[in-house]
């Protein structure tokens, strides 16, 4: 009986196979090509099922399954074929919703497979160990352009900024009148037109104090930079981290000296500090120290099925494919509650959210 699973948890399938399969797996490049220097040997996969822990040994010709309930061998042909009979099902489905391609489901039954994502607590879907399957684990997230990815940092209401509306003080029916402009996520049509009335949206602070104080563990004033940053992506309509990070230098929220913009790239490191703290694992309401979390990468799946390593092993690499393949979207206004403008303490604030996604290509 053939069963339906969206691309995205068919994603995560395909790239776990596709590593036994290969037995080795391809660091990336910034630029989202296969690094051919940089071959890294797959010795065994370390995946968490409905029965506990699994071990994947890559062996020659087969790969060893040990776990609770199960110790066989499969040939690693196997994992080959199911893994290309995912792609093209993937491939050759329009809508979100794939039906499992004929034989998948029977080898999912022979390797006791039943959870299409590994559930974990500490936010990795699988471990891997290079060179050696004794070697020191190290934890990926997986991310896949053949579905709809999770966004990096999707932190609902605790991850809004505010700002204070300024410059005139509006009546009563004014701001019914602001806040009734547009549809719900029209956000830019109420932000100009607090401008066309005289208005100006002045930073105030991050709303939670968990992200606000997360991220000032990277900088005292990051909070002001990602702020302004999403203001920017409202008002411009750049989404690229990239892009948004050049206008940023421009305008120079922080007034900083220019040597320190142009000479030592203070912009640049301090959003790739934050885009690798995020990628590992950082929360807006989760308390945040610093400290090295179980995810240690990250498995990126390209659209034509080809799987890249970024990992914090080769850090500036990884900071960098990050850099250049992020965008900042636009979350849920009544989910985020955000875009409107709310008395708090006798003053007017207006929230904008902070939500950070991969490209799709």
């Amino acid at each position: 009986m053939a069963f339906e699973a969206t691309k995205r948890e068919w994603g995560e399938l395909y790239a776990f196979f596709r590593l036994l399969a290969d037995g080795h797996v391809y660091s990336g490049t910034p630029d989202v090509k296969k690094n051919v220097a940089q071959c890294l040997p797959v010795a065994m996969v370390q995946r968490v099922e409905h029965d506990g822990i699994r071990r994947y040994i890559v062996e020659k010709d087969e790969i060893r399954i040990q776990g609770e309930n199960i110790d066989k061998r499969i040939p690693r042909e196997d994992f080959a074929t199911v893994a290309d009979l995912i792609l093209d099902g993937i491939r050759n489905t329009q809508g979100d919703e794939v039906t499992s391609p004929d034989g998948v489901e029977e080898f999912l039954d022979e390797v006791l497979i039943y959870d299409m994502e590994a559930k974990t607590e500490d936010r990795t879907d699988l471990s891997v160990a290079f060179y050696s399957e004794n070697a020191p684990l190290v934890g990926f997230s997986v991310r896949s352009r053949l579905g709809v990815m999770f966004p990096l940092l999707d932190g609902g209401r605790a991850a809004n900024f505010k700002f204070e509306q300024t410059g005139v003080k509006f009546s009563s029916p004014t701001i019914n009148k602001i806040n009734a402009t547009g549809e719900e996520d029209d956000v830019i049509s109420r932000m100009l037109m607090i401008e066309r009335l005289g208005g100006v949206l002045k930073y105030n602070d991050v709303a939670d104090k968990i992200f606000r104080s997360n991220v000032s563990m990277i900088d005292l004033h990051m909070g002001r930079l990602l702020g302004e940053m999403t203001r920017l992506m409202w008002l411009d309509g750049i989404t690229r981290v990239s892009e948004l990070t050049e206008e940023i230098k421009k305008v120079n929220p922080l007034k900083i000296k220019d040597e320190l913009i142009s000479k030592h790239g203070f912009y640049e490191y301090k959003v790739k500090e934050f885009l690798l703290a995020i990628a590992s694992g950082m929360r807006p309401a989760k308390l945040y120290n610093g400290t090295d979390s179980a995810i240690g990468g990250m498995l990126f799946v390209t659209g034509n099925g080809e799987v890249l390593c970024y990992q914090r092993a080769f850090r500036q690499t990884f900071a960098d494919f990050l850099f250049f393949n992020t965008r900042l979207e636009k979350g849920s206004t009544e989910k985020d509650r955000y875009g409107y403008l709310e008395r708090e303490n006798g003053t007017y604030y207006f929230k904008l959210n902070l939500k950070v996604g991969l490209l799709k290509r």
